[in-house]
């Protein structure tokens, strides 16, 4: 239970961290994390306040002696990705997260555990609060919403902050310090239909794609891993060459920065042509196992019976479906050249779903290269376009450009080396962080961004390396205490 928590160190660290998951925070749903936040800081003293659009500022002054240190402001985000298990019951703008220490790391009971960017907002509150550690000028900037639009991020206003360094606690690898990251555009594709009546002599199945582990759609992006809508339009197309199969509903995954681990299909068939279909779909299961075996050992596509529906899906706009979903990429589509390990350019099929005579698909494209995003998200539009659906792109963020002769990379680097006896790894992110966004805003900040070993955010498999926070928590601090002088 959460409780273990708090016998891991640094104790000042985990303790926050475990008031935070007693706190429901799902995306747009941050009003009691604002409150909380709100109060935490005047009870401690400290100038606090909350912003026009929910974002929690607290300012901290410089501990004697570093008055002329340069403004540092920590920076995290306030609210978490709600992903679960389909057999785990948890509603997450309820109930708290349930937290525990599994080995090495800290994990949560088949939800996502809030790591991202709990640990994050979790340090920045130890820093406010302490006694203890030399600091510069402090300003702790927690933004709403960063998880399905960057909205605090966007809405922040050009004359709120005063510092001059951001300091972006929202990476997932320990010891490795991060100067750029990509941008993104949503495409939605929508395709609208008419219910028809069920055939007659029809039999009806279930179609399950399930057992993938998902993850965040831009760090995971280049992993290859299997995508759930993927493999079901696959199968239904398949499927579709050779039976008079009828789509009544899709259901696969359910959001669009999150690689989708699940997909579910109520599908007919005339009664005639069902007797060979569950041995159609072992051996669909088998080949898609072979395929993913390494990245997704433990994939799994089933059918099974169920009552026939009263209604299906108009067959033309379910076909177009069919063949739209498939022709969709997904994945990364080009790779830095300067650092072949990141992609350059991808795009995410995060969800399918159809509701009330609609289908929405929704991808995520990001890309470190503007013309590039751009240049992805016409072609998907195009192709939805010809396939009949109303295509819609927005959400456009932008991408943060790396300085390479940035004073505070140089100062974290010469921190780290004499910490570790290492230079760190200097990276670009195949993600959306928010330095991006508020670098637009306010042009003059020097940015870096860092945190401790988290994987498979935005998944339930989403967990925490203990030791990593550990170390991020002390290069944090030294770092505070070497901050460049104005």
């Amino acid at each position: 239970m959460n409780t273990e928590l708090l016998n891991l160190e640094p104790k000042n660290v985990w303790k926050n961290f475990v008031e935070l998951t007693k706190v429901p925070r799902p995306s747009k749903k941050e009003e009691g994390i604002i409150a909380y936040m709100k109060k935490w800081g005047e009870d401690r003293n400290l100038e606090t306040f909350v912003d026009h659009i929910g974002n929690v500022i607290i300012r901290k002054p410089a501990t004697s002696g570093m008055e002329n240190r340069m403004g540092i402001i920590l920076q995290g985000h306030l609210d978490m990705v709600p992903q679960k298990n389909n057999d785990v019951v948890h509603d997450f703008e309820k109930d708290p997260i349930q937290a525990y220490v599994d080995g090495d790391w800290v994990t949560a009971k088949g939800t996502t555990l809030g790591a991202d960017n709990g640990m994050g907002v979790a340090a920045t509150m130890a820093v406010l609060e302490s006694t203890t550690i030399e600091h510069g000028p402090i300003e702790a900037l927690m933004t709403i919403d960063e998880e399905t639009g960057m909205t605090g991020a966007f809405k922040l206003k050009p004359d709120v902050m005063k510092g001059d360094i951001l300091m972006n606690l929202d990476s997932e690898d320990e010891g490795e310090l991060y100067i750029g990251c990509a941008g993104g555009i949503d495409a939605t594709a929508t395709f609208k239909y008419k219910e028809k009546k069920t055939p007659k002599k029809s039999k009806a199945f279930k179609i399950t794609v399930t057992g993938l582990k998902g993850g965040h759609s831009g760090v995971d992006i280049p992993l290859q891993r299997g995508n759930a809508n993927k493999i079901m339009f696959r199968f239904l197309s398949n499927l579709s060459k050779k039976h008079n199969i009828r789509l009544a509903s899709i259901v696969g995954g359910d959001l669009r920065n999150a690689i989708p681990r699940e997909a579910i299909a109520l599908v007919t068939m005339p009664e005639k042509e069902a007797a060979g279909f569950n041995d159609c779909v072992t051996k669909y299961n088998e080949i898609v196992k072979s395929e993913i075996i390494f990245v997704d050992p433990n994939v799994s596509v089933t059918a099974e019976s169920v009552e026939l529906p009263k209604k299906v899906i108009d067959n033309k706009v379910a076909k177009k479906l069919f063949h739209a979903v498939r022709a969709t990429p997904h994945g990364a589509q080009r790779f830095i050249d300067e650092m072949p390990d990141t992609p350059e350019t991808s795009t995410n099929l995060g969800i399918v779903k159809s509701e009330k005579g609609k289908i929405m698909v929704a991808n995520l494209i990001r890309s470190s290269v503007d013309s590039a995003k751009d240049t992805l998200a016409a072609d998907l539009k195009s192709l939805y376009k010809l396939a009949g659906a109303k295509v819609k792109l927005d959400g456009e963020y932008p991408g943060w450009k790396p300085n390479f002769e940035s004073p505070i990379l140089k100062a974290m680097k010469e921190s780290f080396n004499n910490k570790y006896n290492k230079i760190p790894d200097v990276k670009i992110i195949h993600a959306g962080l928010e330095c991006g966004v508020l670098g637009a805003t306010y042009p003059k900040w020097d940015m870096i961004s860092f945190g401790p070993t988290i994987r498979f955010p935005h998944s339930p498999d989403e967990k925490v390396n203990i030791e990593s926070v550990a170390k991020f928590w002390d290069f944090l601090v030294d770092t505070l205490k070497n901050a460049p002088v104005k």
